[in-house]
């Protein structure tokens, strides 16, 4: 097979079946293009799914255009989940409605225009305006205007989280030339250390290094990304060395790929076991205390995710590394230790609820069911496809209900989370859970400054629901990121905004 250039091999790998990608009939990894800068190495990935709107950054394709490093936003989140510096240099709270935020000069976006507080309020009214509304904005009425090179932010109600919000993909800041009536063009209208040069349909999209970056210029030529929803072409394009960087490598497809050409990435997201506490036999917080003891998280992580899930010890897992210590809190200890014995059951009848779109949690329904059985339980599964079985599960029509959820949206904070699942007036509250103890915890969490006193007033808020049992956290899942051996700094995000940087690189002399 004639050798192709990186970007034409990075485009048809999404479209080859996985029979020709296990052939190894590809060029090296590595190849230059010679369409990136000064001809330097370029970097191929291979990304789970292709664009749905368009890449439009109103839209979930955002994360896209933020793990390319092509659209930048005021602000950025450091591993600590604290916000610092990005297109803004600083910020400062005028009252308790107001920010202010400095803009960074110098900046020049991809088509050659300067950024200004102009740009910036231009970008964020169309966030506001947006139908639908992005997430990060959702209950937040918000109005921006430019003050010179600074931009005025106010919120209806005071906001400790306002800096963290802008860090959101949603939220990235563009050229005007990139906004055109209703539709959103990030085509060299970004402002990263990449410029979106080309973008193929569902098939791939090819961006060249940006040598007017405001910052330090990047080390690659540039990034040729491939779409490949397909698992196993996805871990073929890894083995083979047909793609540098994979996202989402399959649990199953790991045993056949070289262990030094994986890593493991914490996610904030926790497979749960929601208990109904409004009606049925779960109303008994006795009974729900039994399915708790009944449950063996580290049979399942060990059985179904293969070990490559982390046991969970609370809702809130390892990809927020502050999370472990709060429980160490006296406070948190004493909230736990109360909780009531388990009840003896015998014969009793449940209903498990799960969803076929996440093909791990049938498997472990199943284990659950065996589980529970054995403490007493008489369990009837029903399970389908998400879009056919959400309703149900949120009218508490199910005893339990298993559900792998995201407990950090996209602020970088939980309480949204704790919010949203386990208050009266929750939007996704499947346990059905309603308690004046638990809604006070999750306000004084929603309203505590960011920093240590929000982390500790969250931990509260999770040891409070963890007391009423509403919830089991069975474990909390990695994605598995595919990485060839030559392959230098590429990003391993646990909230999935970064892939690569200005900094990745891939080293052909590896």
């Amino acid at each position: 097979m004639a050798t192709m250039t990186r970007t034409r091999r990075a485009l048809a790998l999404a479209v080859l079946p996985a029979t020709l990608l296990l052939s190894g009939c590809f060029a090296p990894s590595g190849q230059s293009t010679g369409t990136g800068g000064n001809g330097d190495d370029r970097v191929s990935i291979a990304m789970l799914q292709p664009p749905r709107s368009g890449l439009s950054p109103l839209s979930d394709d955002a994360f896209k255009l933020s793990r390319w490093a092509t659209a930048e936003t005021l602000v950025v989140l450091n591993d600590a989940g604290e916000a610092v510096p990005a297109l803004a240099t600083e910020w400062k709270r005028s009252n308790s409605t107001t920010w202010h935020f400095t803009i960074r000069s110098g900046v020049r976006f991809h088509n050659g225009k300067e950024l200004s507080a102009a740009t910036v309020v231009n970008s964020l009214q169309h966030a506001i305006k947006a139908t639908p509304l992005p997430r990060i904005l959702d209950g937040v009425d918000m109005k921006v205007r430019a003050e010179g090179n600074q931009v005025a932010i106010s919120t209806a109600k005071p906001d400790p989280l306002l800096p963290h919000r802008l860090s959101s993909p949603q939220l990235a800041i563009l050229d005007t030339a990139a906004y055109t009536g209703k539709t959103v063009n990030p085509v060299g209208t970004g402002s990263g250390p990449f410029e979106l040069v080309k973008v193929n349909g569902v098939v791939g999209a090819t961006l060249n290094r940006f040598d007017g970056y405001w910052g330090t210029p990047a080390k690659a030529g540039g990034v040729d990304v491939a779409f490949v929803p397909d698992g196993t072409a996805r871990a073929a394009a890894l083995r083979t060395g047909e793609a540098d960087i994979v996202e989402a490598i399959p649990a199953g497809q790991a045993a056949s790929i070289d262990k030094d050409l994986i890593v493991e990435v914490p996610m904030p997201r926790t497979n749960t076991l929601y208990l109904n506490t409004k009606a049925g036999p779960f109303a008994d917080p006795a009974v729900r205390a039994a399915a708790r003891e009944a449950v063996d998280r580290a049979a399942i992580v060990q059985s179904v995710y293969e070990g490559r899930a982390d046991v969970a010890q609370g809702l809130l897992g390892p990809a927020l590394p502050w999370a472990a210590g709060g429980r160490e809190d006296a406070e948190y200890r004493k909230l736990l230790a109360a909780r009531p014995a388990p009840a003896k059951v015998k014969g009793v009848k449940i209903t498990l609820g799960t969803f076929t779109d996440r093909a791990e949690l049938p498997e472990v329904a199943v284990m659950l069911e065996q589980q529970l059985e054995a403490a007493g339980f008489v369990v009837q599964q029903d399970v389908r496809e998400y879009q056919f079985i959400e309703a149900d599960a949120l009218a508490g029509k199910f005893d339990a209900f298993i559900l792998s959820r995201a407990t950090v949206l996209d602020s970088g904070d939980p309480v949204a989370y704790l919010a949203s699942d386990f208050s009266c007036k929750g939007g996704f509250s499947i346990s059905q859970l309603c308690t004046p103890e638990v809604d006070r915890a999750i306000a004084a969490a929603s309203e505590a400054e960011a920093g240590d006193a929000r982390r500790r007033a969250t931990m509260l808020a999770e040891a409070h629901v963890l007391a009423t049992d509403a919830a089991i956290p069975m474990l909390h899942e990695r994605v598995i990121q595919g990485e060839t051996s030559g392959v230098e700094n590429a990003a391993r995000d646990p909230r999935e905004r970064i892939l690569v940087t200005g900094e990745t690189r891939v080293n052909a002399a590896k």
